[in-house]
């Protein structure tokens, strides 16, 4: 796993296929990266599925209230 350069704003997610690091950015996107922490924190993420994911660009997750 690459190095995490800095905890507090850093999502790790564990999968089926191993783990995912996720970089968050407060300076470019304040507002966007607080909401994801505090979802996060609820356990708002937990068992939503990736329903899309394209190599190299993006990965899109379910909805956070049904879980898909």
């Amino acid at each position: 796993m690459a190095e995490i350069k800095d905890r507090e704003n850093a999502l790790i997610m564990d999968t089926t296929k191993g783990k995912v690091v996720i970089e968050l950015f407060p300076d470019l996107a304040p507002g966007h990266v607080g909401r994801i922490k505090e979802l996060a924190r609820e356990g708002a993420y937990d068992g939503v599925v990736f329903h899309r994911v394209i190599d190299g660009f993006m990965a899109q997750t379910g909805d956070v209230k049904f879980g898909n």
